[in-house]
């Protein structure tokens, strides 16, 4: 059957991907985007190539979705809604509070309101969820119990103790973590992207709509922006060596997080909008794998064919878990999904689309400063 999608944040990394992908199958593709400049530059139709991808592709709407009557037009015939529109980045979101709380928190509320009182074709509805609403994932003790340890002490990594610990117990060895993991996010991103989630997967059913969470990992890829310093460490540590200076890995190089590649977060997503089986899950989108920073780097290095100076800080940053791995057996159990491509291939993938793409500087000198300014830098 055919589907009108509307993609809120529709115009960005993911999004435009996923547009693409309904579109190939048939489905008729409604985008809803912001266009901030942070992503698309102050000139989105000169400076924004995923605003440009979309020609020929969905019907781009510029809006908010935190206006009622932007998401109210946009919603227009619509029978299947990914809500991918969000502030992202840890860091900054422990320091502009309000505006992640209202664009993510508040945008989703407003999105339910109307789905709730208004009539609509709506029938089913996808919230892009993240795995920061796990805080420090699964662990394992000793003794073989499953443990979720809290948020690491300032105190501790100050003295160069970058491990989670619980109090009694040995060392904690870290394991996949499931669906059903404690949720005790580490971030004001994390708390908001739990109030997404939690909000669609409450209210859908009760109004009569399929409700399906979808809990990325780090997502990367090309495509990603490389002058958003909120996008992640790939991004940044490209343009670094791009420019021959040298790469500051925090903690110790050896905290780790589960990346994904795009192509294999789209299909999955893909799937939970269309797939009949995917009503009413929440999936772990991710690949299974942990890689720690300093594995990043030596894979960076290898498909870029050069290095830069590194400097192992210590630096950290308040907010940020040490580690997390996804387990992605319900994704395979339910959907027959298993993500596929391996974290070099996909790097040299990124690496092969960077070198396409000018050297930008970018904000993340800018970025740290402000996280230094306000001590959720040390």
């Amino acid at each position: 059957m055919s589907e009108h999608v509307l993609i809120t944040g529709g115009a960005g990394f993911i999004g435009t991907r996923l547009a693409a992908r309904f579109t190939q199958d048939g489905h008729r593709v409604t985008v809803l985007d912001a266009l901030i400049p942070q992503v698309h530059g102050d000139d989105p139709a000169s400076t924004s190539p995923l605003l440009r991808s979309l020609d020929g592709v969905a019907e781009v709407r510029v809006g908010s979705v935190t206006s009622t009557d932007d998401l109210r037009a946009a919603l227009d015939g619509v029978t299947v809604v990914v809500h991918l529109a969000a502030e992202t980045g840890t860091g900054q979101s422990m320091y502009e509070i309000d505006r992640y709380v209202e664009t993510n928190a508040g945008g989703t509320a407003k999105l339910l309101d109307i789905l709730a009182n208004q009539e609509t074709s709506v029938r089913r509805i996808v919230i892009a969820s993240s795995r920061s609403i796990y805080g420090e994932g699964a662990y394992e003790t000793e003794d073989g119990r499953r443990v979720y340890p809290g948020h690491r002490r300032d105190a501790d990594m100050a003295a160069g103790d970058f491990d989670v610990h619980i109090a009694g117990e040995g060392a904690l060895r870290l394991v996949p973590t499931p669906e059903d993991a404690l949720i005790h996010p580490s971030s004001v991103y994390g708390i908001t992207k739990q109030m997404q989630e939690s909000l669609v997967m409450t209210v859908a059913p009760a109004i009569g709509i399929e409700g399906v969470a979808v809990r990325y990992q780090n997502v990367y890829g090309p495509g990603q922006s490389l002058k958003n310093p909120y996008t992640g460490i790939l991004s940044i540590f490209s343009t670094l060596i791009r420019q021959g200076k040298e790469i500051n890995i925090f903690e110790d190089g050896e905290e780790s997080r589960d990346f994904v590649y795009i192509d294999d977060v789209v299909e999955a997503t893909y799937l939970a909008a269309i797939d009949s089986r995917a009503a009413g899950h929440t999936f772990n989108v991710g690949s299974g794998v942990a890689t720690s920073v300093n594995e990043v780097v030596a894979a960076l290095f290898d498909a870029f064919g050069r290095e830069v100076p590194t400097r192992i800080s210590g630096n950290y940053r308040l907010g940020d878990i040490r580690h997390n791995v996804a387990d992605t057996r319900l994704l395979t159990e339910t959907l027959g999904f298993t993500p596929r491509v391996p974290f070099r291939e996909g790097v040299r993938a990124f690496v092969e689309w960077v070198l396409s793409e000018p050297v930008e500087e970018g904000g993340y000198q800018r970025s740290l400063d402000e996280m230094s300014k306000r001590k959720l830098l040390k």
